[in-house]
């Protein structure tokens, strides 16, 4: 099966996995991932994702299904002749050997010549700011340069695609946001395809082109960070995707794309509509943290589109450059708003209620569980 379109350099079609032929771990995952994309697989432990990236690299069997690459079926091909670059957690890096000489381990068994071999060790060695370290052994240098250099590594053959399993999983907070930055910034430069899998939500919204998030071995959406951060098509990926609230009431008018819901506060919240929610029945709103406001006593509501609920202050958390409010709704439902730390910020006694402003167009009405 061949293709032109560039959609189609790497196509999962009708991929599943099980490993008991009963219950399957994988379910009917069909993507289409362009050339130079970078795409991440993101979901809670056991949802499927490493999965679907062992059956990429060829060390986990399809249970059916087909996995095409440049057009070619690669499902039963063994893993040495896919042309794949991996990264893995705990770099992997041979450590009898030099910096160099891991480097250039991969190019030797593809029987490179010596001279291209150096300078493309040199060059790689140049790419990850690591020159003057390739006589050096991978237990000498810190985690943060041997993960770079399992990178160069997985890159210096020039393969047709790079996974990476959970690569930064091992490195501290400052460590890992620096090389968050580092494999961006080789995407950019070498332009080559990756599929990155991870459970770090921060991680996965800064580097990715595209995400796909995972549950119990069903892609749930796949969208730019962007969109499933913005526009989540269910409950799970406005869970899932960074913080939110979620806030329960009875469906009261649905018009069009918009409903209107009675909070147990008596208060009407108008959001946009995802599920089929019936009039009569229960859903939950969900608005993120940093889309709610506090109003001011005496302020007006302002727009039409303004939604605006009533609440009690249980906590203010001082976190360094936001500040974190809670509040509690009549049901015992918790409510968080998070407002930078400036001169704005305001100051208000436990216990005492606030109103909260909402956009319309920021709720997203789903179906109650």
């Amino acid at each position: 099966m061949n293709s032109d379109s560039e959609s189609d350099f790497l196509r999962f079609a009708n991929v599943q996995k099980s490993y008991d032929q009963k219950n399957l771990v994988v379910k009917d995952f069909n993507l289409n991932i362009p050339e130079g994309e970078f795409l991440t697989l993101l979901g809670p432990s056991g949802s499927g994702k490493t999965t679907v990236l062992m059956m990429m690299a060829g060390f986990e069997s399809v249970t059916s299904g087909e996995i095409l690459l440049k057009g070619e079926s690669i499902t039963r091909t063994a893993p040495y002749k896919r042309n794949i670059g991996m990264v893995f957690q705990n770099y992997a890096l041979f450590p009898h050997m030099s910096i160099a000489e891991n480097l250039a381990y991969p190019l030797k068994i593809r029987r490179i010549p010596k001279s291209e071999i150096k300078e493309r060790v040199d060059r790689y060695l140049e790419l990850i700011e690591l020159q003057g370290f390739g006589g050096r052994p991978p237990g000498q240098l810190s985690g943060g340069q041997r993960q770079r250099v399992a990178l160069a590594r997985a890159l210096i053959f020039q393969p047709s695609l790079v996974l990476m399993d959970e690569p930064l999983g091992a490195l501290d907070k400052k460590l890992r946001e620096q090389m968050q930055l580092e494999i961006s910034r080789l995407h950019k430069k070498l332009g080559f395809t990756a599929i990155y899998v991870t459970h770090d939500q921060t991680e996965a919204l800064t580097m990715s082109d595209r995400i796909a998030v995972f549950n119990n071995g069903v892609v749930q959406q796949c969208a730019a960070p962007e969109v499933l951060y913005e526009q989540p098509e269910n409950a799970f990926v406005a869970e899932f995707i960074g913080e939110n609230n979620f806030i329960f009431g009875v469906v009261k008018e649905i018009r069009s794309n918009v409903i209107e819901i009675e909070i147990s506060t008596g208060e009407m919240v108008r959001a946009r509509k995802v599920d089929d929610c019936q009039i009569g029945s229960i859903c939950k709103v969900s608005v993120r943290p940093e889309k709610l406001f506090l109003i001011s006593e005496g302020s007006q509501d302002g727009s039409s589109d303004n939604n605006v609920i009533t609440g009690k202050l249980l906590l203010r958390q001082y976190v360094g450059d936001y500040i974190r409010y809670y509040f509690e709704l009549p049901d015992e439902k918790e409510v968080v708003v998070k407002v930078l730390n400036d001169h704005t910020a305001p100051n208000i006694d436990r216990g005492q209620t606030a109103r909260l402003l909402s956009k319309e167009n920021d709720c997203f009405a789903f179906m109650a569980d």
